[in-house]
């Protein structure tokens, strides 16, 4: 892949995962685990979600796929397994930062030809590792904007923008 396209790709992918640790870091307590919704949409959940789909796309391949501990892989499950518990901030922080060590390393390590190599998600969709970067970018900004309504609509502040990764050293 060339140069330019894998700058704007890093650049774009880091900015939506800094949107999501923002938003991670902006959440109150009350508002982390909140009993009164269900757990699907509580926030330490989307939280989740958004990571385990960050780590899954950035995989190898759908098989070779193993989140890191806590974690397991309900996700996964088409009748749609939820977590056994509600997973901390801390755990989630530390999930957030595989992530974006492994967006780095996936990002650095593409070439031409893995960028065209194709990835199949379950039974319908496939698409070529280039284009699954950019599905990836979609998912985290997606949750990382409903986490920040959450935020805004419970506690009536939410994360600035993020135009662009924060640093180069930071770049995923």
């Amino acid at each position: 892949m060339t140069l330019p396209w894998k700058d704007a790709i890093r650049g774009q992918l880091g900015a939506a995962i800094d949107m999501l640790e923002n938003a991670v870091r902006a959440c109150p307590d009350p508002v982390w685990s909140d009993g009164t919704v269900p757990v699907a949409r509580r926030f330490w959940y989307l939280v989740f979600h958004t990571l385990f789909w960050l780590d899954f796309y950035l995989s190898e391949s759908p098989t070779a796929f193993t989140p890191p501990p806590p974690f397991g892989l309900e996700e996964l499950d088409p009748a749609g397994l939820l977590p056994e518990r509600p997973y901390t901030k801390s755990e989630l922080g530390g999930y957030l930062e595989h992530g974006r060590r492994k967006c780095r390393a996936r990002i650095a390590a593409l070439t031409e030809a893995e960028a065209r190599r194709r990835f199949k998600l379950g039974s319908g969709l496939e698409l070529e590792i280039a284009e699954l970067l950019l599905y990836n970018l979609r998912h985290v900004q997606h949750h990382a904007a409903q986490l920040n309504l959450i935020l805004r609509q419970t506690v009536d502040s939410a994360p600035a923008w993020v135009s662009r990764v924060r640093t180069r050293s930071e770049v995923p």
